[in-house]
């Protein structure tokens, strides 16, 4: 596996890194306990060395069973948590996730006591805000992070699905490592701006859901109905008449695969791979034989005309639908 770099202090991690969300949210059916260890564990044999997580996923079961599974290895590894939501709140959306943020000084020490815990460690390699708190300054924030840093128990931080003024502010008090967002082939708002300013000030980007939620691996065909109780029916883009549209992008990533003798994943995967060195995207998956299939990514590569073919396409197509239900956009870009 190949490594990149995540920000000015050299955080070194695989090429591609592994969400570990999937395990015990969102995607049901989950797996058993062991088969999901057997998973996390094979990644690590594959070379992955990236692990996502946050204390929101389950709540707080994904901390346990990535710290389980990485146990054995923990100094080859690095671990990216979160925090940010307020986890005694009983409010919720209408996909059943939590809504009220909470990034009071107090709660970060807190939930850093905890992740350690679940983790099974005695330091978080990157911790991200996960989303900003409107109700506490960034400068708070970083301040904070900036003394658990001091203290041996963070080493890196970041934000997830921040928006450009509030990274500048944040990064002008403690420098960040890297920022979280989602990126990929069918939602590229990060080229607008952020991607600018993230290598103007020498910080890293992790792109989650790389795959479109498994839209560019050409899961869904035309005509592809969810369950009331699937994530991704509450999502716009993936309603039946916006899919039926959409569809035709995982189409277009399909030819492209077919073209080059290799998968739709690999291709969407190393298409972000090539747009900046200091990318490096996390897709998540519960099966060994997808998580093979993605840790490929890294040995494609591309022309600069096929990139620029791409480019094309792409400008040329419209994807219908918001990523993200309303309320959970509105967390977003502050």
């Amino acid at each position: 596996m190949r490594t990149r770099t995540l920000g000015a202090n050299g955080l070194e991690v695989s090429a591609i890194g592994l969400g570990c969300m999937g395990f015990t949210m969102s995607w049901p059916p989950f797996l058993p306990h062991d088969e999901s260890i057997s998973t996390i564990r094979k990644a690590h044999d594959e070379g992955v060395t990236f692990f996502d997580t946050a204390e929101v996923y389950g709540p707080f079961t994904n901390e346990e069973l990535v710290g389980e599974a990485l146990e054995p290895f923990r100094d080859e590894v690095v671990i990216a948590t979160k925090f940010g939501f307020d986890l005694h709140s009983n409010e919720l959306d209408p996909s059943g996730r939590v809504q009220t943020l909470d990034s009071r000084p107090e709660t970060i020490r807190a939930a850093v006591e905890g992740s350690l815990k679940r983790l099974r460690t005695d330091r978080i390699d990157l911790l991200y805000q996960h989303r900003v708190d409107p109700n506490v300054p960034i400068e708070e924030v970083a301040g904070t992070v900036q003394d658990l840093i001091r203290e041996g128990k963070v080493l890196g931080w970041g934000l997830s699905e921040a928006g450009v003024c509030t990274i500048k502010r944040a990064h002008a008090v403690c420098p960040l490592t890297a920022v979280q967002s989602e990126y990929s082939m069918w939602w590229r708002k990060p080229e607008e701006q952020l991607l600018d300013v993230l290598e103007a000030l020498g910080v890293g980007f992790v792109p989650f859901s790389p795959l479109g939620k498994a839209m560019l691996t050409g899961r869904f065909d035309r005509g592809a109905r969810f369950a009331d109780d699937d994530y991704r029916s509450k999502i716009p883009r993936f309603s039946p008449k916006n899919l039926e549209h959409n569809v035709a992008l995982a189409e277009y990533v399909r030819s492209l695969a077919e073209a080059k003798g290799t998968t739709p994943a690999r291709i969407a995967l190393a298409w972000l791979l090539a747009q900046k060195p200091w990318i490096v995207p996390i897709p998540g998956t519960k099966h060994v034989d997808r998580l093979e299939d993605n840790i490929g990514a890294a040995d494609v590569e591309f022309t600069a005309a096929e990139l620029a073919d791409i480019r094309t396409h792409l400008e040329a197509f419209e994807v219908r639908g918001a990523r993200y239900p309303e309320l959970q956009e509105s967390l977003t870009n502050r």
